[in-house]
């Protein structure tokens, strides 16, 4: 006869959980990378993990109106929705791109409540860049 093992319960289905509801962050960073089609909203802990995101294409914006700062704001405001709930007070935020999202990301973000510590552009730049294509020979 064969004995039936009883199960209390699984250990992966007990870490998810309680890492859903037990985590509290503090401090965290928004990274917002806004380009001419879409904006971006991404929401860290200090150590790089992905807390929440958002974009505008997520939000329901298709085509053309994805790039507009419309769309950018409302992006923001649904990516820090869900992090103020787990108790998110300070943030520092690291804009990318030279999309029209940038200043109304961030005037979305200032108006979440969180106290921002410092504002950073990281858009990359080049330094001269790569080689410019041969003239052309007429």
């Amino acid at each position: 006869m064969k004995k039936t093992i009883t199960r209390i319960g699984s250990r992966r289905s007990e870490r998810i959980s309680s890492r859903k509801t037990g985590r509290r962050i503090p401090k965290g960073v928004i990274h917002v990378q806004a380009s001419f089609n879409n904006t971006i909203i991404t929401i860290t802990d200090i150590r790089g993990r992905v807390v929440s995101w958002s974009s505008a294409g997520t939000c329901g914006f298709k085509g053309t109106r994805r790039g507009t700062p419309f769309a950018a704001q409302t992006a923001a405001a649904n990516a820090i929705r869900t992090v103020v709930d787990q108790g998110m007070q300070r943030a520092e935020v690291m804009i990318k791109g030279p999309g029209l999202g940038r200043d109304a990301a961030l005037r979305a973000i200032r108006r979440s409540g969180i106290l921002l510590s410092f504002v950073r552009d990281v858009t990359p730049m080049p330094h001269n860049g790569c080689r410019p294509p041969k003239k052309r020979r007429i």
